[in-house]
């Protein structure tokens, strides 16, 4: 049994279309252009590459985007000030500050300082507690597109035994509570294992869905699956490879050949999960536009 593979390229083709379709209702009907604002400070080359993917997201779908770029020793007292100024810009509905910022800036501060309808990451700790009780005004973005993964490519979690390697606020953590709720693509029965876990291959075999969330390289390996097991590895690692032009290639945390042997189905890396974090940012984009409009879902 060789896997399905599930595409996160595709998913986020489908999720963009009507993504755009929707701000075409919006600029139809309210005259409204979603805006996102995103601020970088500094010049880390991995931020940047993701913002300038944003910006052409936004640009696709129809979203109205604006970067601010802001030096590496720009002080907190500048970047909080601005956040300020965004939350009252109607001309923005989302803020994203692109993380991690530099070492004299609080991050906490930061993500809390933007008001919690235009936080669109899902990271305001309003936000967060909105997520565990069932009402989020957003869902953060790489967990909610780890759960669209699912339902759209016919592996409903509901029922599923689902395994959640990975206890990081940004995604082990929200992916288990956006996986337990008692609502449509969700109502699951979620174990959340981590490096404090005896004895992981116990847990991982019992899994209906497994979500690889570790940041450590190939760590699921194929005798720690039973077959027939639907495998999301949200993981993203720097391998080296003399091979390669830039002398290294992006791997998951699951050994994909391996484990794709026993799976019925798993998400490739580079491919998978990744397309959909920017996706998941345009629906959180327009809906905040939807909100401020006054419109319900």
């Amino acid at each position: 049994m060789t896997a399905k593979i599930i595409s996160g390229t595709v998913v986020a083709a489908e999720i963009r279309a009507e993504v755009a379709e929707k701000t075409k209702k919006l600029l139809a009907q309210k005259r409204i252009t979603p805006g996102l604002a995103v601020v970088l400070v500094g010049e880390d080359p991995a931020s940047v590459s993701y913002v300038t993917g944003k910006a052409k997201a936004c640009q696709e779908v129809g979203v109205h985007e604006e970067t601010i770029r802001l030096p590496a020793d720009t002080p907190e007292s500048q970047v909080l000030a601005l956040v300020e100024k965004l939350n009252r810009d109607s001309k923005f509905h989302g803020i994203l500050v692109q993380l991690p910022l530099p070492k004299q800036i609080n991050e906490s501060k930061v993500v809390n300082a933007i008001i919690p309808q235009k936080d669109v990451d899902g990271f305001h700790p309003v936000n967060v507690g909105k997520l565990l009780m069932g009402e989020p005004f957003f869902m953060p973005c790489t967990p909610h597109g780890v759960q669209q993964m699912l339902v759209r490519s016919g592996y409903d979690p509901s029922g599923k035994h689902v395994v959640v390697c990975g206890r990081s606020n940004i995604v082990g953590k929200p992916v288990a509570a956006i996986l337990m709720q008692k609502q449509p693509g969700a109502n699951a029965t979620v174990t959340i294992c981590h490096t404090g876990t005896k004895n992981l291959p116990h847990y991982t075999r019992q899994a209906d869905i497994l979500i690889a969330a570790m940041g450590r390289p190939n760590a699921i390996t194929a005798e720690m699956v039973k077959d027939g097991v639907v495998v999301i590895d949200v993981g993203v690692n720097r391998v080296e490879d003399k091979t390669k032009k830039s002398g290294f290639r992006l791997v998951g945390d699951v050994d994909f050949e391996a484990v794709k042997e026993k799976a019925a189905a798993i998400t490739p890396v580079p491919g998978g999960v990744g397309p959909m974090t920017i996706t998941m940012l345009l629906v959180n984009t327009v809906r905040a536009a939807e909100i401020a409009a006054g419109i319900t879902v």
